[in-house]
């Protein structure tokens, strides 16, 4: 049987925005393992889920026999990527950089296994600050034109505000990862978002006027929701990848609660589900999408977090919404029974258990009707709790339909 070819498949998934040549790329997937980066910013300790389409890429890559290689940017780091920026970034420092640097490829090592052959996760500092400056523009400068540059939408963006020296060597830099690369791994592809767009297609030019090399790019679609919010924000913050930084369960309920319309596009894109499979799902209607979207939840945490992790944060999310489960597996909140020997207000509790940024957000929530301790509804900011309102020690507080909070207090 013959193999699907990998840019048919991640076409055919939405993955495909932009392609420098897309009949050369299918003829690179058709031969021997074929390898391809994609860079990782380590501006923070995790990636969060509006990473997760370049990560998924280079999983479908490894997937179809090819050699993924992630390139975390220690190096570009020090000079932040101006791209989709309206200002300069903060800068961090190099201790910083490594910090984030090991947490990332740890969180990447999560996705796929750096075997250092058929995958490998590298730094670019380790080429980019050895960098004799003037020998650099004298081998890698030249072959750039302002204009050319400047004519990029990234570029012309950040111009009407104004564009920093440094930001503007971004682009040779990563372009210069592109050659070492080519070089060291024999590496022909660079996929990304589709703000790295210039950025990419100045790597493959510099590559074949270097060293007349045949390179490639090829772009994602930069992901919002059918809202029009940009993927991976949430009023409450970002969607981290990291469990500590959110939990297993709270990053179930994230994908859970998509809007219907996304449930296709998300299940082709966030799961390696067979895609008769998820036309079966996609055509679902009313109360039965809530069903596509329990199989998006598990996939996309198992992906994430371990099949383990999702199992139970689908024992969790019964307990909480009221069906046969594992309280066990909801997210909690301990207090000290002194907490509650006497009457606190149920603003402050909200807040300490993580169901409300504020208490003047858990008091609007009151009043509306969406605060719940039980079955007990509060009615406004005066409400509060006693011991009298646990069970054995716990009780399911509920801010809106959607957030719930198993609550114990211990001695």
């Amino acid at each position: 049987m013959a193999r699907i070819n990998l840019f048919d498949t991640l076409k055919e998934r939405g993955f495909v925005k932009q392609c420098t040549d897309e009949e050369s790329v299918r003829k690179l997937f058709d031969g021997e393992a074929a390898k391809a980066y994609i860079g990782f910013d380590p501006t923070a300790g995790s990636l969060h889920v509006g990473s997760l389409v370049p990560i998924m890429g280079l999983m479908h890559l490894k997937a179809a026999g090819h050699n993924p290689i992630a390139v975390v940017g220690g190096g570009t780091g020090l000079i932040g990527d101006p791209s989709g920026k309206t200002e300069q970034r903060k800068l961090l420092t190099r201790e910083d950089l490594r910090k984030n640097f090991k947490k990332i490829k740890k969180q990447l090592g999560n996705f796929l296994d750096f075997d250092g052959k058929e995958a490998v996760a590298v730094d670019n500092a380790d080429w980019l600050e050895p960098l004799n400056y003037v020998d650099f523009l004298r081998e890698i400068g030249k072959h750039f034109s302002v204009n050319k540059m400047l004519s990029f939408e990234s570029y012309k963006i950040r111009m009407e505000k104004g564009l920093s020296f440094l930001e503007f060597n971004y682009q040779l830099c990563q372009a210069y990862d592109f050659l070492v690369l080519y070089r060291k791994y024999g590496c022909r592809l660079q996929m990304g978002g589709d703000d790295q767009w210039g950025n990419i297609v100045a790597g493959t030019d510099l590559v074949r006027r270097v060293v007349s090399g045949q390179a490639y790019g090829l772009t994602f679609p930069l992901l919002s929701t059918a809202s029009g919010a940009k993927m991976g924000k949430t009023s409450k913050g970002a969607v981290w990848l990291d469990g500590e930084l959110l939990s297993p369960y709270e990053y179930f309920q994230y994908w859970i609660n998509v809007d219907d319309r996304d449930v296709e596009r998300f299940l082709k894109m966030f799961t390696f589900l067979p895609m008769d499979e998820i036309g079966r799902l996609a055509s679902l209607e009313g109360a039965e999408i809530r069903e596509a979207k329990k199989v998006l939840a598990f996939e996309a945490t198992k992906i994430c977090h371990g099949e383990l992790a999702a199992s139970k944060a689908i024992e969790g999310a019964k307990a909480a919404f009221g069906q046969e489960g594992d309280n066990d597996n909801m997210p909690t909140s301990v207090f000290p029974v002194s907490r509650f020997e006497s009457d606190v207000r149920a603003t402050e509790i909200f807040v300490e258990a993580g169901l409300c940024a504020s208490k003047g957000e858990a008091s609007k929530l009151f009043k509306q009707g969406g605060g719940w301790i039980g079955k007990r509804q509060l009615k406004d900011h005066r409400e509060t709790i006693s011991l009298s309102d646990f069970d054995n020690g716990e009780s399911i507080f509920k801010a809106g339909k959607k957030r719930r909070r198993r609550v114990i207090v211990e001695k």
